[in-house]
Order: C-alpha cells, then structure tokens, then sequence
C-alpha cells in the first residue's frame, strides 16, 4: 500500500495529540499505510525547548530523505514554531522552503485551501515592505501554472482563478500604484495563454474573496501572505491545509501552529490534521 509519511512537528507543542487523534478518528482513507516520524520523548507538553526542536528538525530532514530514496508516496508536516527551528540552525523562513531546497526546486509555491477558498501565494514569507519589488510576471505566472494544476488534479474540469491586485481598488487606475498595469495584468494575459485555467484580474482584493467564498471562483492568487490567509483563516480555520506545490511527491500540513498554551490539556482540534492527511491520499492518489 501507499505510505503516507507525518512528521510530528515539534513534541512539545499539539503535534502529537492531534495525529494521534486524526488516526484514531475513522476519518482516513482505507488503502494507505501511515508512518509516524518523530520523537516523542524529546519534548514535554507545553514546554518548548532547544532539543523540542532539534527533534522537529530531525524529522523534517528524515521526511525528506524518506521522499527522495523510498517509495514513500507523500509527506504530511506537523506544526513546528520557525523561532524553535532557527535557534538550532535551519535556515528557511518556513517548511514549505525547506521541501522546495531539499528538492532543488526553483519553480515552487505556497497554496493554502479549506471548505470555503483556495488560495494561492505570489510571495510567501516575506517583509511586506520588500512584495512590490518581489512580484514579477514570471512569480504571477508560476503561482498561477502551479495552483490551476493543483486544482485540475483535485478534480476542478475547468478551474477559475481570480486574481488580486496589490494596491486599494487594484490601483484605481494608477492613483494608488502601477503594479496592476504594470506586472499583474501582463501576468494574466500570459496565464491565459496556456489554456490551463481562466484567469481574470487584477480584482479589487477587498471584494474578490467574496466573490470567491460565494462560489464564482475555485482559487485566488493573493499577492502577499496576509492578504490571501486572512480571508482564508477567517472562513476555514479548522478545516484549511497548506500545501507546497511543485514537489514531485504531495507535501501538506495542517493550517495551525504548535499551539503550545494548550498543548497536552485536550483542547486541541484534530479537523485540520484530518483533512491533510486526506489531502496528502488524494494527491498521492
């Protein structure tokens, strides 16, 4: 059968509780083997610590060399906390450039989806003050390539993808920025040109996830991180996964972090868990 890799995430934090949960929960497809990676004896509930997260880390490195030299069919990623991770040498912002360097990838993305949106991300983690000059034509157009392909493998026949402006009012005719006129809308007309999906925009970002959660849209490109998971963690917390595109085998995680004030005390919601897990099947699939 198909194995399914999950790492822990960091011990100390909700990692653990909720996969154990999402096993137990009778909610995973028959015909995959799942395989936990992880240390549980390195954290205490909780209580975050310097070898809490070397063990992420470590797990992490194995997932990704499981990915690479086994028939391991995908990975799904446990919450883990960035500053935990940097205090012991990683040096990526977040796990989706860790699986992008592991892979050598160049032409990768972030994309979060739930019951109610999709979305896909133009720049990732990075300093708002430095988006305007990361957006590009060609980081619109990968975006926008990697998210109609994530949607035609999840069974979207005929995807619609609206994508955002940058600016209030998308520019308002340049009054408040050119990069609609400038990057997004050339990017747009390219997409369109590879019959992959129908693209439309730049819209009004205030409005289109509206549009979007009502039904007119299967995914948006937001052009900056808070921009699209706003809308998407107001609307789907419990139930959102992210997912790196790109990889050549299906990397997702639950849309939540360690969690650590309630790590331990039975409060954790396993929904987001469950629905990576399944998510990683279909893809795997």
């Amino acid at each position: 059968m198909p194995e399914i890799l999950i790492t822990l995430g960091d011990p100390a934090g909700i990692g653990p509780e909720v996969i154990d949960a999402a096993l137990a929960s009778g909610r995973l497809p028959a015909g995959f083997d799942f395989r936990v990676i992880g240390d549980r004896s390195a954290g205490v509930a909780g209580k975050p610590t310097r070898d809490s997260a070397k063990a992420a880390l470590d797990a992490l490195e194995e997932s990704a060399r499981l990915l690479r030299e086994t028939d391991a069919a995908a990975v799904v990623t446990g919450p883990v906390s960035k500053e935990g991770l940097q205090s012991v040498g990683f040096p990526f912002p977040g796990q989706t450039e860790f699986f992008a360097n592991a892979f050598d990838l160049v032409d990768y993305g972030m994309l979060l989806t739930g019951p109610t949106l999709t979305v896909g991300l133009a720049t990732i983690h990075n300093a708002l003050a430095e988006v305007p000059r990361l957006l590009t034509v060609e980081s619109i157009f990968s975006i926008g390539k990697l998210t109609a392909d994530f949607l035609t493998k999840t069974g979207v026949a005929a995807p619609r993808i609206a994508v955002c402006g940058l600016n209030p009012h998308a520019g308002e005719n340049g009054a408040f920025g050119n990069e609609e006129k400038t990057v997004i809308a050339p990017a747009v007309a390219a997409l369109n040109e590879t019959g992959l999906a129908a693209f439309t925009g730049p819209h009004v970002p205030d409005a289109i996830f509206r549009d979007a959660a009502l039904g007119k849209y299967d995914a948006v490109l937001a052009m900056y991180h808070d921009q699209g998971l706003i809308p998407l963690k107001l609307l789907d917390f419990d139930e959102a996964v992210n997912v790196t595109l790109g990889l050549p085998k299906p990397r997702t995680s639950p849309d939540h972090g360690t969690a650590f004030s309630i790590a331990g005390k039975s409060q954790a919601n396993s929904a987001s868990m469950i629905a990576a897990i399944r998510l990683a099947c279909e893809l795997a699939g």
